[in-house]
């Protein structure tokens, strides 16, 4: 069954433009049976296509850009490069633990999809929970992380409760399991709800976005640099995920 929902979603996502990769799931593992959404922010070419980034799309509440070009650095270290790496090591930790995973785009080298389309790919992959992965780019002065929670619109009225579930369990393991405190711009205890993202007002599955850290804030940037401390993060989010799936 996983094995023919990877294919029916790597279709869907061919139809719409987007490869989506879906590697193996490991059998027997604590998630076997289990789908699970990632969204990595942005895209590495989107910087190539203003045209394509203003194209508006409907979010749920009102239209707004089709995407954006994410932002970095002082350093030049990208959003969109960051938001692939914790992905990929997110969706190995996955898979190692029997899940089958779903994702947004296949690599860091193309341009999209817009957010809706995003929104619209991880719901038709029959996920279980979805995690858009995100970092920010705030005042200079501020540091820490922000988990994103959905407002209820309509297409997400049955999860709102789930995801903000979720995303109590994910804050505990940020703080916990990845040491990054939470945002002292961003939000209340590091939590924020959210009524103009499209991920968050389209989905129909428990879903959250994380806004890691703030690559404009010089500490953080040395964080969310790092192979170690985004294994960390990859950790943080998969132990929060196994907590709603299996408890």
């Amino acid at each position: 069954m996983r094995r023919t929902l990877c294919v029916a979603v790597a279709m869907l996502a061919s139809l719409a433009g987007v490869l989506v990769p879906a590697g193996p799931a490991q059998a027997g593992g604590i998630l076997a049976g289990k789908v699970v959404g990632i969204d990595p922010g942005h895209n590495g070419r989107n910087y190539t296509s203003p045209s394509f980034l203003a194209k508006q799309v409907w979010n749920g509440r009102a239209w707004e850009d089709c995407d954006t070009t994410g932002t970095q650095t002082r350093g030049g270290y990208t959003e969109h490069a960051f938001n692939w790496a914790v992905a990929n090591y997110l969706a190995q930790k996955l898979r190692a633990a029997g899940a089958t995973v779903v994702w947004t785009r296949s690599s860091d080298t193309g341009l999209g999809p817009c957010v809706d389309q995003r929104a619209r790919l991880l719901n038709h992959g029959h996920a279980n929970i979805s995690i858009d992965i995100h970092a920010d780019g705030g005042p200079t002065t501020g540091r820490g992380f922000a988990i994103l929670l959905p407002v209820a619109d309509g297409p997400n009225n049955g999860v709102i409760k789930s995801s903000v579930r979720f995303g109590g369990y994910l804050r505990s393991r940020m703080i916990g399991m990845a040491g990054m405190p939470v945002s002292t711009y961003d939000g209340t205890n590091g939590l924020a709800y959210r009524r103009d993202l499209a991920g968050l007002n389209l989905t129909t599955e428990p879903k959250v976005l994380i806004e890691c850290g703030n690559m404009r804030n010089s500490t953080d940037a040395k964080l969310l640099g790092s192979k170690a401390w985004q294994l960390k993060a990859a950790d943080a989010m998969a132990s929060a995920i196994v907590k709603m799936l299996v408890g």
